[in-house]
């Protein structure tokens, strides 16, 4: 089964289990909001990849009342659940079903301010991954962030363990149940997680600067980088 049908199955439920399966949810999700170094009422345009329900799409359109935010995603279903979330601000957001590891990335004039994804690379072929930051930097405008909110794998076997059990301990913990439990063990075979250096690597060779990790714990990391400025005239403040 492809990983769009895996989560089209889930898209309807999957809010719901968030809190318990991503261990310190709001540390994570607010270490995206910390790496975007933008004032709060400038008007940004936003490139959400692989939004699903829309749950980060939602954390960043709240700090950025004037942000317009495009969502793509792989699956009709999580799209449609993200359509009903932001269905009383419409104006403010785009929706685009594609798969964006194999498709050219939507494009706006002069360039999106901030890319961001949460949760989704980590299913992409190692080669794959490298490609797609590639992308984003070619989609970027001078002085864009990317911030990549993800699952990332041990830099040894060893490493790699510990982080299985921690999660499955921290899951069980917060107390998630067998069936939602079975129902993530499923999704994540479709899993390409890959270590954090090697990506920050990877951003660094396809052209990145300032690249650094916001947020790590075990399994969970928040790192992103900038995109330099091709003409020094045409520069911005970042919080301008």
């Amino acid at each position: 089964m492809t990983v769009g049908a895996l989560f089209g199955q889930a898209a309807w439920d999957y809010d719901r289990t968030r809190r318990k399966l991503v261990p310190g949810f709001d540390r994570f999700y607010g270490a995206v909001l910390e790496s975007i170094p933008f004032r709060e009422e400038r008007e940004i345009r936003v490139l959400d990849l692989g939004a699903g329900t829309g749950l980060l799409s939602a954390v960043v359109a709240g700090k950025f009342p004037r942000a317009q935010v495009t969502l793509v995603d792989l699956s009709v279903e999580m799209l449609r659940v993200a359509r009903r979330r932001f269905s009383g601000e419409q104006s403010r957001f785009e929706f685009r079903t594609m798969d964006y590891a194999r498709k050219p990335l939507p494009r706006t004039e002069g360039g999106y301010d901030l890319v961001v994804s949460a949760l989704s690379v980590h299913h992409l072929t190692h080669g794959d991954k490298r490609e797609l930051f590639e992308k984003v930097h070619d989609s970027l405008a001078g002085g864009g962030y990317f911030v990549n909110a993800d699952q990332i794998s041990g830099e040894t076997p060893e490493e790699e363990d510990l982080y299985v059990e921690w999660w499955l301990r921290r899951v069980r913990e917060a107390g998630v149940s067998e069936e939602d439990l079975a129902a993530a063990l499923s999704r994540m075979r479709a899993d390409r997680n890959a270590t954090l250096g090697a990506q920050l690597l990877w951003l660094g060779e396809v052209g990145f600067e300032g690249i650094g990790c916001r947020y790590r714990d075990h399994r969970f990391a928040v790192y992103n980088g900038r995109k330099g400025y091709g003409n020094l005239e045409n520069r911005k403040d970042d919080d301008g």
